[in-house]
């Protein structure tokens, strides 16, 4: 590494933490509004050629399904309606990846519904091949129609409650 790219590095370490540290806590109201916005973003959305009511979410960032458990555990959604299970490539480990994500939500594996596994395609050059690659865990919630309508609904609450910006408007 050259001097500039330790002087960046620098850089980027104490932006991080000052902006870890401006956070520090997060309100109910805030964790309510993150964790519509992340399910919007990464959860499985109603088509009208494809009526889907039902929650699930699927993510690879250990850092969202925590703020998506936390954000379950705010709505009183109990751990009995909670299904998980990994999906991961088949050059993968698979069992650590299961053990991986059930110590991250705190349940044992053998709970877990049966893990996917994708296949390699030998024409891709697949970049997550470390030890960190755990794959993607999917949570699905049992009787989540209500749940569901209820997230569009504080989804198009929170995009109407957005002003739009007057530098948007010019033509």
């Amino acid at each position: 590494m050259t001097k500039s790219d330790l002087r960046e590095r620098a850089r980027d370490l104490r932006l991080r933490g000052w902006t870890y540290d401006e956070i520090r806590t997060v309100s109910e109201r805030e964790l309510f509004l993150l964790g519509v916005a992340l399910y919007w973003a990464e959860g499985t959305k109603d088509k009208p050629h494809a009526r889907r009511e039902r929650v699930v979410f699927v993510n690879s960032d250990p850092g969202m399904v925590r703020v998506f458990t936390a954000w379950l555990d705010l709505l009183g959604v109990g751990a009995e309606r909670r299904r998980y299970a990994v999906m991961i490539h088949e050059t993968a480990d698979a069992t650590a990846a299961e053990q991986f994500w059930g110590d991250l939500v705190g349940v044992d594996p053998s709970a877990f519904c049966k893990t996917t596994v994708k296949r390699h395609d030998p024409r891709t050059n697949r970049k997550n091949r470390s030890a960190g690659y755990h794959g993607c865990l999917s949570i699905r919630i049992l009787g989540s129609a209500d749940l569901y309508r209820r997230i569009e609904g504080a989804w198009c609450g929170i995009v109407g409650a957005v002003p739009i910006s007057p530098s948007r408007n010019r033509t």
